[in-house]
């Protein structure tokens, strides 16, 4: 149930994204991309306090983590477990399944990048380190010629993971667009 003095609120424009926020949100963030609203009283920020904000995740969202992590394990699982056994000639066992999973941890990063509200960018790379530690293992065990040492796996593991902080920060980019145009004054 809405007051009087809510529906006659003026509306806030977020200084993030230049969303309206039209009544004012009552947790303080913006409706459209999740930054905090600040008070009005604060003078303009400068074109450098802007872009330095602008791309600055506030918080760390479980939801959002746990969403990555589904995201992540169900791609990862469905194309180097999954696909094998109705393809056969795909077997991505040893050194494909680890270059198999580069592409698929980006490509999961770029998803939950796009569809998260907000700055949620650190969350898919935390989803795909909790996804490599599984994927390493069987895929060290899964070999049946040893291609690769097991360090090995561990370092195309990390660079799954960066390319999944490139992913979701590319999906991060796109869902907010360029930066509002400045008002001549």
């Amino acid at each position: 149930m809405s007051t009087k003095a809510e529906s006659n609120a003026p509306a806030v424009i977020c200084q993030s994204c230049g969303f309206k926020n039209s009544p004012p949100p009552t947790n303080g963030r913006c409706v459209n991309c999740g930054a905090s609203l600040e008070a009005l009283t604060r003078g303009p920020r400068s074109r450098e306090e802007e872009l330095r904000q602008r791309y600055q995740q506030e918080g760390f969202s479980l939801f959002w983590a746990g969403i990555s992590l589904g995201v992540q394990g169900v791609l990862t699982a469905a194309i180097l477990v999954g696909l094998p056994m109705f393809i056969p000639a795909l077997d991505f066992e040893g050194a494909n399944g680890m270059l198999m999973s580069i592409p698929i941890w980006f490509s999961g990063g770029l998803l939950v990048g796009l569809i998260s509200p907000g700055k949620t960018f650190i969350e898919p790379v935390v989803a795909a380190f909790l996804i490599a530690l599984p994927t390493v293992y069987y895929l060290v065990r899964s070999e049946t010629v040893r291609t690769l040492p097991v360090f090995m796996y561990v370092i195309m593991s990390l660079i799954g993971v960066l390319f999944s902080l490139i992913g979701s920060y590319l999906g991060e980019r796109i869902q907010m667009g360029s930066l509002p145009k400045k008002k001549a004054d």
